[in-house]
């Protein structure tokens, strides 16, 4: 059990995981607050989670569990986190925020992509220390390539937690934080999950996964990028997560 069978599957996963901290360290080389960085670093985030959700994600939940089953569990983790949404009481939380000087609507963007990604990264982990277990090669493969796309992910968390507060190490704690999530993953499938889990069972929460990450990018993320003057700034991000993460899954196929 405690051979490098498990270890290095492990490792893989931890390793994958904190690739989302070299993303974080962007804004330690911003020295200007402009908004058009901000706009821009918003648009990147939406980019990202919204084709990571459906190009890669969706798209493989499907092939293995079925289009309408996938989509059943995709539309399921929308109303979910819309569910949540309507049920956490925004206007305190934002009252807290206020109270320690940050901009509520971008810290609270923050937040959400680094709680949307955290919950994208758990089964991310579990899934490099699954195929890790059955080949070291295809799991070394599938870890490079999520933390090839974790560098703009870590990017997406950092950047409006930057803008909010002005403190970088509190966007690079968490983009850390969100990306601890995939090794956390990893050792709950090792001690928990493996005996139970099925390519389907995983296919379905992933599916759910990003329907909660979609749901994020439209409610949170795109209306803010678009405030002000410079809409195009932000759709040129958009463009541009897409294009980053579409080139790192094309590298590792």
């Amino acid at each position: 059990m405690y051979d490098s069978r498990i270890w290095l599957p492990l490792l893989l996963a931890l390793a994958a995981g904190l690739f989302t901290s070299v993303g974080s360290l962007v804004p330690f080389l911003i020295k200007d607050l402009k908004k058009s960085y901000l706009q821009f670093s918003l648009g990147l985030s939406a980019g990202v989670m919204i084709y990571v959700a459906l190009v890669e994600i969706l798209t493989t939940a499907i092939t293995t569990a079925g289009f309408l089953r996938a989509n059943v569990f995709f539309f399921g983790g929308i109303a979910l986190i819309m569910f949540l949404d309507f049920l956490i009481p925004h206007s305190y939380i934002e009252e807290r925020i206020e109270k320690k000087g940050f901009d509520k609507k971008t810290m609270r963007a923050g937040v959400m992509i680094a709680i949307g990604l955290a919950i994208h990264n758990f089964p991310e982990g579990l899934a490099v220390f699954v195929s890790s277990v059955a080949s070291i090669r295809l799991g070394l493969s599938l870890a490079v390539a999520i933390a090839l796309h974790n560098i703009p992910e870590g990017i997406a968390v950092a950047m409006p937690i930057f803008y909010a507060t002005g403190s970088r190490k509190k966007a690079f704690w968490f983009s850390f934080l969100s990306g601890v999530a995939e090794p956390v993953g990893a050792v709950i499938g090792m001690l928990v999950l493996v005996p139970f889990l099925t390519p389907v069972v995983l296919s379905c929460c992933l599916a759910a996964v990003a329907g909660i990450m979609v749901f994020i990018s439209f409610d949170e993320l795109l209306p803010l990028s678009c405030e002000g003057k410079t809409s195009h700034v932000a759709i040129l991000g958009v463009m541009s997560g897409m294009l980053i993460i579409a080139s790192s899954l094309h590298l590792f196929r």
